[in-house]
């Protein structure tokens, strides 16, 4: 695969310092893309993980450097921290240089709708019946995760690619498809109180693309159990990519397409400037 450019990518959930991260596709894919912005959608370093069992090979610094090349070459990175990166949220008044920190941010598309992006922990009293329900699911998903690295420990050893088995066996179970239509309705809600066209979420680990109720609700994924991020052509298409083996489109909205008959929102320096100053944290 050669370089892939895009106009904006939203990554989240990628979890370095936890041992399920899948830095390797993550490296791959660090290192093959150009865009003009990154947004990271919180839970990028796993400092909960990082508390109860240190682990932080030499892969995972090469992501942080790549991320930091990124910066250096010009494309603009915002960071959303979540809540296994929550310690990062008391730094984001200061100036880091290339890297701007945010509780949330709303993005531009290239025909002028407006995309809000957090991390999506704000929603969690409203899916969660209880802090213990919580801990139950915690303790589950780490015992799904664990089968799901032997699972493909075993796959890589037999030339099979990858395939997640915590996907899977999540989307078999009542509860956690009750959780998840629980956790959309909370963003779409949220989209509309913003007044915005489109919201942006990490933090469950459940990539899709969906429009309810005049919203386009856009879930980037993670970097534990799926590989997914989304990304937004220069044509004004976002698509959600599934990048292990081979790169590989899961689901696209053309809804935010530039209408070739309009004249483009960037052809001159002043409405570039002007979409610029609409940009901002919300």
């Amino acid at each position: 695969m050669g370089k892939h450019t895009y106009r904006t990518l939203w990554l989240s959930d990628i979890h370095l310092g936890n041992r399920d991260c899948k830095v390797d596709y993550l490296l791959d894919f660090l290192s093959r893309y150009q865009a003009d912005t990154l947004i990271l959608v919180g839970d990028i370093v796993d400092l909960w993980s990082l508390k109860s069992r240190f682990h932080w090979p030499e892969s995972h610094t090469r992501a942080v450097r790549l991320l930091l090349e990124r910066a250096d070459q010009g494309c603009r990175i915002i960071y959303i921290p979540g809540n296994h990166d929550e310690a990062i949220r008391k730094f984001i008044h200061f100036n880091l240089g290339h890297v701007e920190l945010a509780h949330k941010y709303i993005h531009t598309s290239a025909n002028g709708k407006r995309i809000l992006a957090l991390h999506g922990d704000e929603f969690d009293s409203m899916v969660c019946h209880s802090k213990l329900t919580s801990l139950l699911g915690d303790a589950g998903y780490d015992f799904l995760l664990f089968l799901n690295r032997w699972l493909n420990s075993y796959r890589r050893f037999t030339r099979q690619p990858y395939w997640s088995l915590a996907s899977y066996l999540k989307s078999k179970v009542e509860k956690a498809n009750l959780a998840i239509a629980r956790f959309r309705h909370a963003a779409v809600t949220m989209a509309k109180h913003k007044d915005v066209d489109a919201i942006v979420c990490g933090h469950i680990h459940h990539p899709e693309i969906t429009e309810q109720d005049g919203i386009l609700y856009l879930n980037d994924g993670d970097w534990i159990e799926n590989c997914t991020f989304l990304a937004e052509h220069h044509d004004g298409v976002i698509e959600l990519i599934r990048w292990t083996e081979q790169a590989e489109c899961l689901d696209s909205s053309t809804l935010f397409q530039v209408n070739p008959q309009i004249t483009p929102l960037f052809d001159t320096e002043k409405q570039k400037e002007k979409v610029k100053q609409k940009e901002k944290v919300a």
